[in-house]
């Protein structure tokens, strides 16, 4: 899923090419892909685009007569820009935004179909987007501890629960928390002061490169390469392959859809966390700790 440096970069190209230009036409080639119904998706149509913003992981296209779209990529959305005639892809285009200097292609790959978009009108009608979670960016050192403790969760919950932090995901908590020389499972109200202060660095100096990597790749052109496994990661994605850091092989929890990359030397101690796939089939021959091996 797009996670907050990958959408800021979109908003910064969107801004780039369709602030100030009027939205000519939309066509919904998925209808699934609108989940509202009033105001009707043509009441944008003819209204100039008035700003480009990130809204946690969404992004919201603000039009004349106080009009948003909203568009949440989820895990297999993306945005392509059309310019000079170019053809949408195939099957997986939902919608297109047509704009006299060029076309929006609003894709996801996949049968699942998880990516919206939203039309709405009104900051208040807007404001149910808002998940509440703070914007580190903005935050200070207080505030980043205050929100992270005002639940008992892991770090790695706590890192990517929308109404606690704002637009963080599964692959940059993974490089957060490497950074900071965290746990995934430690708790968020049994952090030290020290480690509360590397973590709040850590989240800020992560993001913050990654806008900057990411700004620089796509300075000449739209974002194409939108995606959650980069080399230059430090684990996410990563599993068994050495860490940047120390060399151990990364480690990795599986859950649900997800999976959690480690450092087990740099983060947790050398000891290896029980992964519950693994542990099962292992049983009592699974390795607890790098040194076992």
């Amino acid at each position: 899923m797009p996670e907050l440096p990958d959408v800021v970069i979109y908003c910064e190209a969107l801004a780039a090419r369709i602030g100030g230009q009027v939205l000519e036409r939309v066509r919904l080639i998925s209808p699934f892909v609108l989940r509202t119904a009033v105001p009707p998706i043509g009441d944008v149509e003819g209204k100039r685009v008035v700003g480009v913003e990130r809204l946690g992981k969404r992004i919201v296209i603000a039009l004349e007569g106080d009009l948003f779209l909203v568009i949440h990529l989820m895990i297999a959305g993306r945005l392509r820009w059309l310019a000079d005639g170019a053809k949408p892809p195939g099957r997986i285009t939902l919608a297109l935004f047509e704009f006299a200097i060029g076309r929006l292609a609003f894709t996801e790959a996949g049968t699942k179909r998880r990516a919206s978009l939203h039309m709405v009108r009104g900051e208040s009608a807007l404001a149910q987007f808002d998940m509440g979670g703070l914007d580190v960016e903005r935050a200070d050192r207080a505030a980043f501890a205050q929100r992270l403790t005002s639940e008992n969760h892991t770090l790695k919950r706590a890192l990517t629960d929308p109404r606690l932090l704002s637009g963080i995901g599964n692959a940059y908590s993974d490089e957060i928390l490497h950074r900071a020389r965290l746990s995934p499972l430690a708790l968020t109200r049994k952090l030290s002061d020290d480690a509360m202060t590397r973590l709040y660095a850590a989240t800020r100096a992560v993001l913050a490169e990654w806008i900057d990597r990411l700004r620089v790749e796509s300075a000449e052109s739209f974002p194409e390469k939108v995606t959650a496994f980069r080399p230059q990661m430090a684990v996410h994605g990563r599993y068994r392959q050495p860490c940047p850091v120390c060399g151990e092989p990364v480690q990795r929890i599986v859950y649900a859809e997800n999976e959690c990359n480690y450092c087990a030397r740099c983060q947790t101690g050398g000891t290896i966390l029980a992964d519950r796939a693994l542990s099962r089939l292992l049983h009592d021959s699974y390795s607890r700790s790098l040194d076992d091996g």
